[in-house]
């Protein structure tokens, strides 16, 4: 019983810390309930769609992607090429995704392979592999475009003549999802007070109490969100889905029952790279501004921050905790720098509270999952010289 319960407070601690310390700051930011409703709206639907990513390698005992960077990198050589072509709206982002889509194969099957050749050290690996591959998007974007790969559009280039521009404005493709079915709630004290599910009127009244302004919801980009959720949990009840789970379970066994162990692996980090890549166009859309060489650095460490804050752990992760760790993050995101103003004076405090949190929960994790890990094989070898015992 006292192990039970003991098991249930460290899978749960990570929330439970984030819930007290945003019970704490909400107060202390000074933000109203409009504010922080939009805010988190926009978050959901600005970052689900990453982290959503994540839960194919975790399910085939591939441990956190620390890789989807390469999807990332492969989104935004897309979404390079339609700026330069000019290509707008929503065919822009369509066709960003069908120029991102065999990039991210590519790399995704790359991966796959470099981490088929270091089985229990995925994450550490493809950490290291999104540097590498970085250096060639850097190099790609620096040096290539321009003068190998023929870049049209003066305004993306450097003054030298080649080499993409630091900042690249998506003026054409921003808040193209988000804004393709308008939907707006205001509250009571809101002087229009109404629900517009079009551009052209209002669809129902509503009055919201505890609203003071009114809140647009990116409702295209949720039902997307919550089309992928379906499409995870479809996938799960597929041929494949279950010989990943049993490969996440155990490799050993799986592989005695037929199952294509290595070629499995690949094809679960090629799928997550190319949602990544997804991923990656959708937030950009939402954002407007791509920095050509930075965008993609923080993508995987606060889709992976987000996604243990939620409650999952390296071996065990679900459509929830994905929702649950977006809440609770973001909202740490919005208050905690108002909150260290008005608590201390200073907003910065707040801003490296939130970096030390997003590296110190991924670090904490990792040490849980050695720790139960290490707990598990220790219970094993107790089994196993008690069945000796009573041999």
């Amino acid at each position: 019983m006292i192990r039970k319960l003991f098991d249930i407070i460290a899978n749960n601690a990570v929330p439970a810390v984030f819930i007290i310390i945003s019970a704490f700051a909400i107060p202390l930011s000074g933000f109203s309930a409009s504010y922080l409703i939009q805010e988190l709206l926009t978050r959901i639907g600005r970052n689900s769609f990453l982290i959503l990513s994540l839960l194919i390698p975790i399910m085939a005992g591939m441990g956190l992607n620390f890789g989807m960077v390469l999807g990332a990198m492969a989104g935004q050589i897309g979404l390079l090429m339609i700026c330069d072509w000019g290509v707008v709206g929503i065919p822009g982002m369509v066709l960003a995704c069908l120029i991102g889509t065999p990039i991210a194969i590519i790399l995704g099957i790359f991966c796959g392979a470099v981490l088929n050749r270091a089985k229990g050290r995925e994450m550490v690996t493809s950490y290291i592999l999104g540097f590498f591959i970085n250096g060639v998007y850097q190099m790609t974007v620096l040096y290539f475009m321009g003068w190998i790969i023929p870049i049209t559009n003066p305004a993306l280039l450097l003054s030298r003549g080649y080499g993409v521009r630091n900042a690249v404005s998506l003026l054409g493709i921003r808040g193209v999802l988000d804004n393709l079915l308008p939907t707006v709630i205001a509250g009571v004290k809101d002087s229009q007070q109404f629900i517009s599910l079009n551009a052209n009127g209002a669809f129902a009244a509503i009055q919201i109490p505890f609203l003071d302004g009114a809140i647009r919801i990116p409702l295209a980009t949720l039902l997307v969100i919550a089309l992928f959720c379906v499409f995870i949990v479809w996938f799960r009840k597929t041929k494949l889905g279950q010989d990943m789970r049993a490969i996440g379970q155990n490799q050993a066994v799986a592989d005695s029952a037929g199952i294509a162990v290595n070629r499995t692996r690949v094809i679960a980090i090629v799928i997550s790279t190319v949602l990544a890549c997804y991923g990656q166009i959708i937030y950009l859309q939402n954002m407007g501004t791509l920095n050509t060489y930075n965008s993609h650095d923080q993508a995987g460490m606060f889709s992976i921050a987000a996604l243990l804050i939620g409650g999952a752990s390296v071996s065990r992760a679900s459509i929830a905790n994905v929702f649950v760790g977006v809440i609770l993050f973001h909202l740490m995101f919005i208050v905690a720098p108002m909150a260290g103003k008005n608590l201390i004076g200073d907003a910065q405090i707040g801003e490296y509270f939130r970096v030390f949190v997003s590296y110190g929960i991924i670090a904490i994790a990792l040490v849980l999952h050695a720790w139960k890990r290490n707990r598990e094989r220790e219970a094993a070898r107790r089994t196993l010289r008690g069945n000796k015992g009573g041999n």
